[in-house]
């Protein structure tokens, strides 16, 4: 069963958003039709957005089908264990035309208690950012839920909120219970657990066409917010070529980057699966089954049997995800 699993892309499911754009299509060459493309779901198992296989012998078969199929062969026998035929991570490509709501995400108990899902820790890599764009991290100064919820009343959240400037390469680290959102001119790749949990606490007064305002999620929100968190969502990271550079790592994923201009011969050490986001330039994967190339805004996964491999190219820059 092992030897049939190789370099596995999926079909990416588009989102029309109303902070969407077009980078998606210009920048990264997704097809669609739609209006406002926010989001490229790269790899899914979220319920009622599952990814499709689009290479190969498996081509056709959803990711959930896959996993029933070779389990510890595709995840890992530690994930399989903990995550059984559930996928652990959602990969996103994201494009913010406008400002992204105020919003965070509830930790796994919380998660699990009110809407029986993973909680949803998360990480941000800048593919483009256009001139004086910002993202939205955390507090500017030492906040408790009464002042919270005093500017929120007021309308005057954005005054306590930490505003970042940023340039492509700019990587951030946004845990459980951190406020924060993508500015408009930011395109990112979005490295998270699966769940498609967010608690909007601000959507900028905006209307939808016909007039409505998005839901917001305040009550809910307020026991989810840590208060206590350090500044620390800044990642930095060394960015030595043709090896894999670490940036983040977490009890969800570990994320390290990559600058290739040459061939990597590699081995998969790890009990999981890797994934990997082309985030400039190109490259060729080869195994045993044969080679995949993954260009500028594709996402590939290389399952957990397959153990060596080498990545050729002479100017791709990748992140490679596993669990």
């Amino acid at each position: 069963m092992k030897n049939i699993l190789y370099p596995i892309k999926f079909t990416p499911i588009l989102k029309d958003k109303i902070w969407g754009g077009q980078k998606l299509k210009t920048l990264l060459n997704k097809t669609s039709d739609l209006p406002n493309i926010g989001e490229s779901w790269e790899i899914s198992d979220v319920e009622g957005d599952t990814s499709v296989v689009a290479n190969g012998a498996l081509k056709g078969q959803t990711l959930k089908q896959i996993q029933e199929t070779y389990k510890e062969d595709l995840i890992g026998l530690q994930n399989y264990r903990v995550f059984g035929n559930k996928f652990p991570l959602l990969i996103k490509f994201i494009d913010a035309k406008q400002d992204l709501s105020i919003q965070l995400h509830p930790n796994d108990e919380l998660a699990a208690k009110r809407h029986n899902s993973f909680g949803k820790t998360e990480m941000w890599y800048v593919m483009q950012a256009d001139e004086g764009s910002n993202l939205i991290v955390g507090f500017n100064q030492k906040m408790d839920a009464e002042t919270y919820l005093s500017h929120l009343e007021n309308k005057t959240l954005t005054e306590i909120l930490n505003f970042d400037k940023v340039k492509v390469g700019d990587t951030y680290f946004i845990e459980v219970g951190r406020v924060h959102a993508i500015g408009a001119g930011v395109v990112v790749a979005e490295i998270q657990q699966t769940s498609d949990i967010t608690y909007r606490v601000y959507d900028w007064d905006r209307v939808d066409d016909e007039g409505n305002e998005r839901e917001l999620h305040n009550d809910l929100a307020i026991d989810a917010i840590d208060f206590e968190m350090e500044d620390n969502f800044r990642v930095s990271y060394e960015k030595a070529k043709n090896q894999s550079n670490k940036m983040v790592s977490c009890p969800y994923f570990t994320t390290s980057y990559l600058d290739v201009d040459s061939t990597l011969k590699k081995e998969n050490n790890h009990d999981s699966f890797l994934i990997y986001m082309c985030v400039e330039g190109e490259a060729q994967i080869t195994t045993d089954s044969g080679t995949e190339t993954i260009k500028k805004g594709e996402t590939i996964l290389l399952p957990a049997a397959v153990k060596n491999y080498e990545i050729t190219s002479e100017n791709a820059k990748l992140l490679e995800v596993y669990v």
